[in-house]
């Protein structure tokens, strides 16, 4: 059966993710707080950021900016986005 949250990206009840996606309190919040297809997005922006900045998960300062851009991204803040990304239309 599938777990369902109230996702706080849409404001609305989703398909919750199988497991915590992180260890620890962030990924307890997104495994209780995040939907499966907002942590997708979130993956893909996430994936495009890494790449576009040359980013290394090795640096603290890198994975800091990241965790800053995903909390902006579930809080439906403005987060950083790759230079020139165009969202595909629907």
């Amino acid at each position: 059966m599938t777990r369902i949250v109230f996702c706080r990206k849409y404001q609305q009840e989703l398909p919750g993710l199988p497991m915590p996606p992180l260890p620890g309190a962030v990924g307890l919040n997104i495994f209780e707080n995040i939907s499966e297809k907002a942590w997708k997005e979130w993956q893909n922006n996430q994936t495009m950021l890494i790449n576009e900045h040359r980013l290394s998960l090795m640096d603290p300062d890198a994975r800091k900016f990241l965790t800053q851009e995903m909390h902006r991204f579930f809080d439906n803040q403005e987060y950083a986005k790759p230079e020139g990304y165009v969202p595909p239309s629907s």
